[in-house]
């Protein structure tokens, strides 16, 4: 039964990974005062590209070839490990922050590859720009969940999410700054507004979509597809460690339904932040971006701070 819930939580997230990117499209159309799309759009562009047979440069190697299996795959096996509607599954023996991060390097190592392998100038441009980001975007992640795990004296993302539901609503200075820099480092990872701008193919500004630009077909659903998982996990990864309340804590059909709805609804609402916020700011220069990624390292360094002059006493 628990390994059962543990495979449906992982087809959970990649079923409904399009439909929260749709959703977020959805809000933005509507407060640009554009005609929307459907929220199912996302899942008609991925069955119309793998319809279509991918073409590789003459200049790719296996690299090229291999990368949409290896991104995805990470993504997927990312997406295993962390809790979405219910704790104490049988994979929160390996839900651990460096777990974690260590399949988002390894998709982010191979998509980097794949941009570089052919040799074309925006390739090499977006892999560059990405590694760049990754530099400084990985350092405040990392400090943002170790303060989280100095509350909880773990790094494992089910025992401390566990131990936020035991503790109860307490205000704690140290959770309000990591909560703001990983909301930041999220922007910056799934390359949205005011980092990136998902939508633009502008050889000045993109750095996602530089990679990517010679992938078609379904090497090219296979990398989009793992993007928007990508996005759905750091939702779940703020909704759920900052705001864990409603999660399911055992495997009864009441919690269960419980779990699925609030995590449903936290996600909606933070799709409504995610899209007010891209409508009203614009893209920043990309020599901005290290500025913007220091100020959420920053705001890690003040959160553990807080917890050792704050909380550490308690």
């Amino acid at each position: 039964m628990a390994w059962l819930l543990a495979i449906l939580e992982t087809l959970l997230f990649i079923g409904g990974a399009p439909l929260l990117a749709g959703w977020i499209k959805w809000l933005k159309c509507h407060l640009q005062n554009r005609k929307a799309p459907s929220l199912l759009q996302p899942y008609r562009d991925l069955r119309k590209l793998y319809r279509k047979q991918p073409v590789a440069p003459h200049s790719a190697s296996w690299i090229f070839r291999a990368a949409p299996y290896i991104v995805f795959a990470s993504t997927v096996l990312a997406a295993a490990i962390v809790p979405l509607v219910v704790v104490n599954l049988p994979t929160a023996r390996i839900a651990d922050v460096i777990v974690l991060v260590g399949f988002f390097a390894l998709a982010r190592f191979f998509l980097v590859l794949a941009g570089m392998d052919i040799g074309t100038a925006f390739g090499g441009m977006g892999s560059s720009r990405e590694m760049t980001i990754s530099s400084l975007a990985e350092p405040a992640m990392l400090m943002a969940v170790f303060t989280l795990a100095m509350s909880a004296h773990t790094t494992n993302l089910s025992q401390a999410m566990s131990y936020v539901l035991d503790t109860g609503i307490v205000l704690r200075p140290s959770f309000v700054f990591a909560l703001g820099a990983l909301m930041l480092v999220a922007i910056a990872e799934t390359g949205r507004i005011p980092v990136d701008n998902p939508a633009t193919h502008l050889e000045l500004t993109m750095i996602h979509e530089a990679m990517i630009l010679e992938y078609s077909g379904r090497w090219l659903a296979l990398m989009e597809w793992a993007s928007q998982i990508k996005l759905m996990l750091y939702g779940v990864l703020i909704a759920n460690i900052f705001f864990p309340w409603g999660i399911a804590q055992d495997f009864s059909l009441h919690a269960l339904g419980g779990g699925a709805a609030m995590i449903m609804l936290k996600l909606a609402l933070m799709a409504v932040v995610l899209a007010l916020s891209e409508a009203l700011l614009a893209k920043m220069r990309i020599f901005r971006v290290q500025e913007y990624l220091s100020f959420a390292y920053l705001l890690s360094v003040l959160g553990m701070l807080s917890h050792i002059i704050l909380e550490a006493q308690r």
